[in-house]
This record gives structure tokens, sequence and C-alpha cells, in this order.
């Protein structure tokens, strides 16, 4: 089920926390902060470094690590929804609006898929309203393309339309320069490409996403990259890979949770 979800902002562009430029050097030290927090799925220590600013900007980055750690964790539905709440009722502007619905749509995916309540009609809908408010050049137009990618991978189960809305946001965060978000379009263009057998891409794009991960210092997302790639790499490479994810699943206290059967040897006959 994916890595499906993450994002950020923090001393590098983050594809799930839209992040204003920095307007101070106390900004970009505090963003650094946060970063290396989320980095490493502290994501409730990373939220409360910004409960003093009562910006719309930060109410959103707020909300954005919550929604996060819900997919990460399966916990924390009601902090996330009170920050969401917040975020929404402080956005002023059609983009704020809509960054803010497409963590809206993000929360109720995590839900969905992590089989804690169906919302897949209030995701969808949640999306169509983000698509709807986002100029086409928004900054917050390839992670909600991502986004929806993922719906119609794995609600709709419509591997073409996810295609077309993974290369989309490929395309978007490149023009972007936004590496974070890199390593999730090549994951998840690379899950599709071994879905169809196309093993040389699969490899290729898996390990472009672990590659990013690591110079990133995205420890919390590094082990289900190493994962992925196992998928696609023959024995013994692939044990190798399974056992590095599996250590890094057990250094940071089982994060994340989806992660762990994934990662379970096999049952002895």
């Amino acid at each position: 089920m994916a890595d499906t979800a993450m994002s950020g902002s923090g001393s590098v562009s983050h594809p799930e926390v839209p992040a204003p430029a920095p307007a101070s050097s106390r900004t970009t030290a505090l963003q650094t902060a946060v970063w290396r927090l989320r980095s490493r799925g502290c994501w409730t220590d990373a939220a409360a470094l910004l409960e003093r600013d009562e910006s719309p900007d930060a109410a959103l980055q707020r909300a954005a690590l919550l929604v996060e750690r819900c997919l990460f964790t399966a916990a924390g539905w009601p902090e996330a929804e009170d920050a969401l709440r917040t975020a929404e009722a402080l956005a002023q502007s059609d983009d704020a609006r809509g960054a803010a619905a497409c963590e809206r749509g993000q929360l109720a995916y995590a839900a969905t898929v992590l089989g804690v309540r169906d919302r897949a009609d209030e995701a969808r809908a949640a999306l169509g309203r983000a698509a709807a408010l986002l100029a086409p050049q928004a900054a917050g137009r390839p992670l909600l393309d991502y986004r929806r990618g993922l719906i119609a991978e794995h609600l709709a189960d419509a591997p073409q339309a996810a295609l077309a809305a993974y290369r989309r946001a490929h395309a978007g965060a490149t023009a972007q320069g936004d590496p974070l978000l890199l390593s999730f379009t090549w994951r998840h263009l690379a899950g599709l490409a071994l879905r169809e057998g196309e093993l040389a891409e699969a490899r290729h794009g898996f390990a472009e996403s672990l590659r990013i991960r690591e110079e990133l210092g995205y420890l919390v997302g590094t082990a289900p990259a190493l994962a992925a790639l196992a998928d696609a790499e023959p024995e013994p490479e692939a044990a190798r890979l399974r056992a590095e994810a599996l250590r890094l699943f057990r250094l940071l206290g089982g994060v994340p949770t989806w992660l762990a059967a994934q990662l379970s040897p096999p049952a002895a006959v």
C-alpha cells in the first residue's frame, strides 16, 4: 500500500507542506528544525514548533504534518482534523483554500487506504475542490496531481489514470525543483512499471527514489524505499535491502506501520 503519503517543507522544498519563503534567519532556522523532526517521524514535535505562529501558512503546514502522521502511524486522527479545520478557517486565498482541500483529501484517503473508515467519496470530493481552487501554475498543483494518482491507483484500481497523474506530478516537481516530491513520483511510477513486468524501468525508478531520500536525509521514508527496491531486485540483493529496511523500521519504532507486513519474514512451513 505504499508510501502513499508524505511531503513537507523544511530546509528543502517539500511536497506536502506548502511553505512560504523564509522572511528571516529565524524562520529558516525554524523550518530546518521542523524538517529534521519530520524527517525522523517526529510529526507531533514538529507541529508543536509551529503552535505560536498564528499565520495561515503555519496553520496549513501544521495540518500537513499531522495528516502525514496519520498515514505513517494510523493514529492521531482527531488532532489532524482539528488542525485541518483551523487551516481551512484561516485560509484567505484560493491557493490557500485549495492547499487545505488537498490536505483534507489526503486525510480521507489515508483513513480509507488504512482501513480505518471508508472516506473515499470525501477524498475524491476534496481533491476535486482543490483542483477547482488551485491555479494551473500554482505551487500545489504537482502535489495535487500526485495525490489524484494515489486515488486512481489505490482506491479506483485505474492504473492508466494513475500513470497519467503521476507523470504530471513528476513533470511539475521537476519544473519546481522539488526533490522530495520527485522521490514519491519516481517510486509510484516504478511501482506501476513493476506491475507491468518492466523490471529495468522499475529498478531505475525505485533506485532514484532511494537515492533522493538518502541525499535529503528523509529517514522515515528510506525504509519504504529500500523495501520497494527489494521487490525489483534478485536475491541475494533483495534480502540485503529488506534487512536494511527492517533495521531502519525498528530504529524508528515501527514506522510506517503499514510496512510491517511487507518486512515480516515468511512463516515456516
